[in-house]
């Protein structure tokens, strides 16, 4: 039987040998960007990669999905790793589709560059013979929380039920036969050439609508009733809130305005807002997302304005395993030197990782190789050796370590890891989460 020196050895040279493959895998991606449920074209280039690997794979998972799996032929736990397939909407990225807006401000196309990079090493080199257990290569959808209004259409079609693609993916079933998860995302963050990460905000998402009444603008506002009036109420009232955050719930409330009328000459009747509320704990989301409600009703209340609001459960916070993670973080020290290696404290965006994160011992760290603003039209990847064939190999040496010796790391941290919830727990968190509410504030 082979060491794991020499297993991993055998990954890190096949993946080198096919680098420039998964690099052009990666760019490919990044120059036909697709929005979350949308993401058709990349779909089937996954698909195209695991038919050239041999891999069986399960198609339109949660719309747009792509599952495969390599057994290893002995028994033992079942790893994944994930990639993301969407991209934002950006118009102003240099790679941005001119027509739709859709552009890989957030390192996605690396993600799969990466998945499918591991996916080889492991396939091609043979060391699956030598471990225990069955892995798992998922591409998922709809990571990133945009065109809510696209995906409420498909909530209403029954054709979805969550906003997030791993959500929908759970409710699905399709990570009950994973006991543990890992993928890496992209940093433009300092100049680590990797980040091990700790926790994340998880956050719900309200699309709220004033409802008023219309009027000349000019000739007889006074029988009008301002929706947008209402609106800049409720926003204040928001900010009003901000000092009584608390610094340990991490909240965050961002609210934009959607439409804020028809006309200039008419008093805006129905004004559409859209806010997420962010926070590092359930408990903090959920109070703060009452609060909030509050707030917005205050505006219409002063106004004599009505308002529906709908909350809709975005992502839960991001726990990454330590167990997991102190693997990962070796294997990262040998490629990249320990020197390159940091760790970083809680970050306030949130990602879909952390419902996993509740269910499954799940990591999510970070890789350099990046310049630019997260979610900007000037975020690139300028390095693809760091960004992507780095996070290859380190996913993969992780795996030979879980799985060598009939797989007892592996087993080890399914058996010890203490997870917040049960996956029927989770289904009915997202679910309570979920509130419509009409509120009159006498309008006339």
């Amino acid at each position: 039987m082979s060491s794991k020196e020499e297993l991993k050895q055998r990954v890190c040279e096949i993946i080198d040998q096919r680098a420039e493959d998964i690099i052009t895998i990666s760019q490919t991606i990044l120059n036909s960007p697709e929005p979350g449920f949308l993401e058709q074209e990349t779909a089937k280039l996954v698909q195209s990669e695991f038919d050239k690997l041999e891999l069986p794979h399960k198609d339109n998972l949660a719309i747009t999905g792509v599952k495969s799996w390599l057994d290893c032929g002995n028994p033992g736990p079942t790893i994944a790793v994930i990639g993301e397939l969407d991209s934002l909407r950006v118009f102003d990225h240099p790679h941005a589709n001119p027509l739709t807006g859709a552009a890989h401000a957030c390192g996605h196309h690396a993600q799969i560059g990466m998945m499918l990079g591991s996916a080889m090493g492991l396939r091609l080199s043979g060391v699956t013979n030598e471990l225990s257990g069955k892995l798992v290569f998922f591409a998922v959808p709809a990571e990133e929380l945009i065109d809510i209004d696209f995906r409420n259409k498909l909530r209403q079609e029954k054709k979805i039920e969550f906003l997030g693609g791993k959500q929908e993916l759970v409710k699905l079933g399709e990570f009950n036969d994973i006991d543990l998860a890992m993928m890496t995302h992209t940093t433009s963050g300092p100049e680590s050439l990797v980040e091990m990460s700790s926790t994340n905000n998880g956050l719900v998402v309200k699309q709220i609508k004033y409802f008023g009444k219309a009027a000349h603008a000019g000739g007889s506002p006074h029988l009008g009733i301002n929706a947008l009036n209402a609106a800049n109420l409720g926003i204040q009232g928001i900010n009003a809130l901000r000092e009584t955050f608390k610094d340990s719930d991490t909240i965050r409330v961002h609210p934009i305005i959607t439409r804020g009328g028809d006309a200039v000459s008419s008093v805006p009747s129905e004004v559409h807002m859209e806010t997420y509320v962010r926070g590092s704990n359930v408990e903090a989301i959920a109070r703060w997302s009452d609060k909030v409600d509050n707030a917005l009703k205050a505006g219409a209340l002063a106004i004599g304005a009505n308002v529906e609001i709908i909350t809709i459960p975005g992502y839960l916070p991001l726990n990454n395993n330590a167990s997991l993670a102190a693997i990962y973080e070796k294997n990262a020290n040998d490629i990249v030197g320990k020197e390159n290696v940091n760790h970083i404290g809680h970050r306030t965006g949130s990602t879909d990782m952390g419902d996993l994160s509740q269910i499954i011992p799940t990591i999510h760290p970070y890789t350099g190789g990046v310049s630019g603003v997260g979610h900007g039209s000037d975020y690139v990847v300028y390095d693809y050796e760091t960004s992507v064939i780095n996070p290859a190999k380190i996913m993969a040496m992780s795996i030979i370590d879980l799985l060598y010796n009939n797989a007892t790391k592996a087993k080890e941290i399914v058996n010890t890891s203490k997870l917040p919830l049960t996956k029927k727990q989770y289904l009915n968190t997202l679910r309570k989460l979920a509130t419509t509410e009409n509120w009159e504030g006498n309008m006339l």
